[in-house]
């Protein structure tokens, strides 16, 4: 299992890399209280995802909704294949573009 890390890059962006499976996302729910910031809108950047379930997916939306509450947008960058699969498939592509 590869740990999922979460790393500000700056107020905007965030990288995120490792697994985002069922087992590695754990506790954690989401970056709300963490993502401060006085932009409307944020970053986060995929290409370091090695892996992505559904639990994972679920877990962008859920941090999505998040951001929505603040009002803040929340855009994916360099979304690996597997997610933009799932995504496809659950018919969310549209949600975070």
């Amino acid at each position: 299992m590869t740990k999922l890390v979460i790393s500000q890059v700056d107020e905007q962006h965030f990288r995120v890399s490792g697994e985002l499976t069922r087992s590695s996302i754990g506790d954690e729910k989401g970056l709300g209280s963490q993502a401060i910031t006085k932009h409307k809108i944020c970053y986060f950047d995929l290409s370091d995802v090695s892996r992505v379930d559904t639990a994972g997916l679920a877990w962008l939306i859920h941090t999505f909704a998040q951001y929505k509450q603040q009002g803040i947008r929340l855009e994916l960058q360099n979304p690996p294949e597997q997610l933009q699969n799932l995504m496809q498939l659950g018919q969310v592509t549209t949600l975070f573009e």
